[in-house]
């Protein structure tokens, strides 16, 4: 089974923050009600701007991915 790359997540103890889960390397978990990140892997890039770079684009991607989930699911409740 392959994960899909991005999913979104939810805790009981913190019933309003949602969370993006990034499944790929570099693996990480971003709370979206501060943007704060938590990596479980550390991002190897042959200097700082690349790594700047590629961070900037996986939260860009974590973004749109969240969006286009809540006007999935906005859709699936108009039916």
């Amino acid at each position: 089974m392959e994960l899909p790359k991005f999913l979104v997540g939810d805790n009981t103890d913190s019933p309003e923050t949602v969370y993006i889960i990034h499944t790929e390397y570099p693996r990480f978990v971003m709370n979206l009600d501060d943007d704060e990140i938590e990596w479980f892997d550390n991002l190897e890039a042959d200097n700082e701007e690349d790594a700047a770079d590629e961070v900037a684009k996986l939260i860009d991607e974590a973004d749109k991915f969240y969006h286009r989930e809540v006007q999935r699911y906005e859709e699936m409740e108009e039916e």
